[in-house]
C-alpha cells in the first residue's frame, strides 16, 4: 500500500509530464490563407539563422498580404518577397527579385530532405543569398537537398497549400492575380495551444 500512495503522489507530475508545454508551440509558424491556417514546424536546430529571420519578418507583419507569385504545379509555391511582392502595391516585373532590408544570411544547408510539406529558402546562384523569400514543396524535390537551406516543414493544412493558385508552365510558375499570405504569426495561438493539451 505504501508504493500505492506514493505512486498517487507522483501521478500527477507525470501527467504534467506527458502534456504539450509551452516550449512545444514556440517553434511554430501560422500562415493564414484564404482557405485556413497552415501550421509550419521550424527546425532552429539545424537552421538557426533562417528560423530567426522568418520569425524576425513575420514578428514585424513584414509577410502579411505577400503573394506566392510563382507557383509551379507539382513542384512548389513560392512567396516572401516583402519588397515587390505585397499585394497592396504588387509589381508584376520586379516580383521575384526583392527581399527585406536585412542583410542576405550565410547558408545553413543540412540533412533534412525536400519532401512535401518542405519549407525551404529561395535564393539566387550564390548559396549565401537567401534573404526572405521562401518555398512550399508540393512533391518531394531530392535534387534540391543541400543545394537550399531547409528552414520548416507543415505539419498542419497542407491540403490548403494545394490550393494556392497555379501559375503558368510557360512563364516559370508566374502567377496573374496571386494569392498571398493574408498574415503570418508566430507560435500557436493560446487556443490552439489549449486545444492540444486536451486531446
Amino acid at each position: 500500500m505504501k508504493y500505492l500512495a506514493y505512486f498517487a503522489l507522483l501521478l500527477p507530475f507525470i501527467v504534467s509530464e506527458a502534456k504539450p508545454t509551452s516550449e512545444s508551440t514556440e517553434n511554430v509558424i501560422v500562415i493564414e490563407l484564404k482557405d485556413g491556417p497552415v501550421v509550419i514546424e521550424t527546425f532552429p536546430d539545424v537552421a538557426p539563422k533562417h528560423v530567426e529571420r522568418i520569425t524576425k519578418l513575420a514578428q514585424a507583419g513584414k509577410y502579411d498580404g505577400v503573394a506566392f507569385h510563382r507557383v509551379i504545379e507539382g513542384f512548389m509555391a513560392q512567396t516572401g518577397d516583402v519588397q515587390f511582392g505585397n499585394v497592396k502595391d504588387f509589381s508584376t516585373s520586379r516580383v521575384g527579385t526583392g527581399g527585406s532590408d536585412l542583410p542576405d544570411l550565410k547558408e545553413e544547408f543540412n540533412d533534412k530532405k525536400h519532401e512535401r510539406g518542405t519549407c525551404s529558402m529561395a535564393r539566387s546562384s550564390s548559396p549565401n543569398s537567401a534573404n526572405s523569400q521562401f518555398f512550399i514543396c508540393f512533391e518531394p524535390a531530392p535534387f534540391l537537398d543541400r543545394q537550399y537551406t531547409v528552414w520548416g516543414k507543415v505539419i498542419e493544412g497542407m491540403e490548403l497549400v494545394d490550393k494556392i493558385k497555379m501559375g503558368s508552365s510557360r512563364n516559370n510558375g508566374s502567377v496573374n492575380d496571386p494569392d498571398h499570405m493574408i498574415k503570418v504569426t508566430v507560435g500557436r495561438p493560446v487556443e490552439d495551444s489549449k486545444n492540444s493539451e486536451e486531446e
